[in-house]
């Protein structure tokens, strides 16, 4: 099951052109500053099965959406479950991107499974001394936008340029 806390029809700053961002309930990070404070308990949101999700996101998603971004809380937090999720949404829609906002650093997490349905990895805690608000879709400096396929083929982080 899936913790959600919500699901944003059409968002153009969670990553390129329009997408579908789903909220994930539950972080244990708890960076100074977060954005979502109040995604941070696992209790909360809404359960959801992958299929269950997947049909609600499928019926928000227009010819013009781009992708779908999944953000919190920390998706990273449920990996199996969204795991799930995002190998339906790569069966049933292939030429959506998914895009995944997590506080985990790339070498954390680089051999979960998940991450090869993932198209970019907005990486690192969110650090309120380095917040600079005119970075493209990420808070802070030591965030980065990791291009995960480039990177898993090159061995090496490969970070998007935009």
């Amino acid at each position: 099951m899936l913790q959600v806390a919500a699901i944003l029809e059409e968002s153009i700053v969670d990553g390129p052109g329009i997408r579908t961002v789903i909220f994930l309930q539950g972080c244990p990070r708890h960076c100074e500053g977060c954005h979502n404070p109040n995604l941070l308990p696992f209790t909360g949101g809404m359960e959801y099965t992958a299929r269950q999700l997947a049909d609600e996101v499928f019926a928000k998603i227009t010819p013009l959406h781009r992708g779908i971004t999944l953000s919190g809380g920390d998706p990273l937090a449920q990996p199996e479950a969204v795991l799930e999720f995002l190998r339906i949404v790569h069966s049933e829609k292939p030429k959506l991107t998914v895009w995944c906002y997590t506080g985990y650093c790339y070498d954390e997490v680089k051999d979960y499974p998940l991450l090869a349905e993932i198209d970019v990895l907005v990486d690192g805690p969110f650090i309120l001394a380095q917040r600079n608000l005119d970075l493209p879709f990420r808070g802070s400096d030591n965030q980065r936008l990791i291009d995960v396929p480039e990177t898993r083929a090159a061995g090496s982080v490969v970070e998007v340029n935009l």
